[in-house]
C-alpha cells in the first residue's frame, strides 16, 4: 500500500512518537499545555507540508500514508494529531482550488510549518448544518465586510491563516449557492473570543471566533470565483474524515498496546492475565475490533486517491473507527483492573 519512500516517513514518525512524544504526553495533557516543542519537531519531520504538493512543498504522500502518520502522532498523544487535521485539509484546498497567486502566496509556507491554518465551519447555532450559516461577507467595493461567529475551531490562535465558509449571497437558492470560502488572516475586526474547556483532548485550543466588519480583499475568495464554497469544503472534509478516523486508530492501538503488554506481565493464580479465558477474549475483540476499523479506514483513503466521490467511505470510517477506539480504550481500563483508575 505504501512505497518505500512513505513507510521510511511512517517509520521515522513512529520513532519520534516513541522517543520524544509518548514520555511527556500524560503531563502535557494533564495540564493542558501547549507543545511548542514537539510541534517546532513536527516542523523539522515536515509533518505540516504532507499535503502540500511540489513544486510548493518537497514531497505530498499518499492518503493512505498520511492517515498511516496521523495514527502513530494519536497512538503517542491525540492532541498532535489535531495540531496538523486542519492545517491539511486547508493545505488540499489551497491547492486543488486555489488561483496560483493564493497557491505561491500560501503553501510554500504552510510546507514549512511557517504558516499554520485552520478551517471555521461550525457556528453557535449549528454543527453540520452548513447551509443555515449565519455568518456572512457582504461585497464593499474591492473588500468583503465579514460578520459572524464561530465555535470549536481549533487551532484557532496560533493558526494564522484561516479557511473562512460563510455566505457571499444570502439570499441564493439554493442555499449552498450563495456559500464561499475566503481564505483569511488575523487581523482588526477578527476576536479569538475564548478557549472552550475541555474534558479530553488538552493542550491544543480550541476556540470561539467572532467577526465584526472584518475586511478581506476581493481576492480571499478561495479559487477566485464566489459560490464554489460549499463543494469545496465538502471535498475537503473528505480529507477531514480521514484524518480524524486515523487519530481514532491512533487511540485504539495506543489502548490495545499497553492492554496487551499488561496482560503479559500481570500474574494472577500463577499465570498472566492473558491466559485467562475472560482477558483473552477482550484482547481478541479489541484486536478485531481496531483491524476492521483499520482495513476501513485505509478502503476510504485509497478511494480518495483514485479521484472518485468518497465522502460516504470516509464517514463510515470515523463513526466506525471512533466508536471501536471508545470501546477498546474502555477494554483497556477493564485489563488493567485497579490500575486502570489509577492516572500515575
Amino acid at each position: 500500500m505504501l512505497n518505500e519512500e512513505e513507510q521510511f516517513i511512517v517509520d521515522t514518525v513512529r520513532e519520534f512518537v516513541d522517543r520524544d512524544v509518548r514520555p511527556v504526553a500524560r503531563e502535557l495533557e494533564h495540564s493542558n499545555t501547549y507543545p511548542e516543542e514537539l510541534i517546532e519537531q513536527m516542523k523539522q519531520l515536515g509533518i505540516f507540508g504532507l499535503m502540500v504538493p511540489p513544486p510548493y512543498g518537497e514531497v505530498a504522500v499518499s492518503t493512505p500514508c498520511f492517515a498511516a502518520i496521523t495514527e502513530q502522532l494519536a497512538r503517542g498523544w491525540m492532541s498532535l494529531a489535531g495540531a496538523m487535521g486542519g492545517h491539511s485539509v486547508v493545505s488540499k484546498l489551497i491547492a486543488r482550488y486555489g488561483t496560483e497567486e493564493q497557491k505561491q502566496r500560501y503553501l510554500p509556507r504552510m510546507a514549512t510549518g511557517e504558516l499554520r491554518a485552520t478551517m471555521a465551519l461550525t457556528e453557535p447555532g449549528g454543527g453540520s448544518d452548513l447551509q443555515a450559516m449565519t455568518t456572512v461577507a457582504r461585497r464593499d467595493g474591492d473588500h468583503y465586510v465579514i460578520n459572524g461567529a464561530k465555535t470549536w475551531i481549533s487551532n484557532a490562535r496560533r493558526s494564522k491563516l484561516i479557511a473562512l465558509l460563510c455566505k457571499t449571497d444570502p439570499e441564493a437558492t439554493p442555499r449552498y449557492r450563495g456559500i464561499s470560502i475566503l481564505l483569511v488572516e488575523h487581523g482588526p475586526g477578527l476576536t479569538v473570543s475564548r478557549d472552550l474547556p475541555k474534558l479530553g483532548y488538552k493542550g491544543v485550543e480550541s476556540c470561539e471566533l467572532h467577526f465584526d466588519d472584518y475586511r478581506a480583499p476581493v481576492d480571499a475568495v478561495l479559487g477566485g470565483v464566489e459560490g464554489k464554497g460549499f463543494g469545496q469544503m465538502m471535498n475537503g472534509l473528505e480529507t477531514g474524515r480521514i484524518q480524524v478516523a486515523s487519530r481514532a486508530l491512533g487511540v485504539a492501538r495506543a489502548a490495545l498496546d499497553d492492554a496487551m503488554r499488561y496482560a503479559q506481565e500481570r500474574e494472577t493464580f500463577g499465570k498472566p492475565i492473558w491466559k485467562h479465558q475472560t482477558i483473552g477474549n477482550y484482547l481478541a475483540d479489541m484486536a478485531t475490533q481496531y483491524t476492521a476499523a483499520r482495513q476501513l479506514v485505509m478502503f476510504a483513503a485509497q478511494r480518495h486517491d483514485t479521484g472518485q466521490r468518497c465522502d460516504m467511505e470516509a464517514g463510515m470510517a470515523k463513526l466506525f473507527a471512533s466508536e471501536v477506539a471508545m470501546q477498546i480504550a474502555l477494554n483497556a481500563v477493564r485489563i488493567h483492573g485497579g490500575d486502570g483508575d489509577s492516572t500515575g
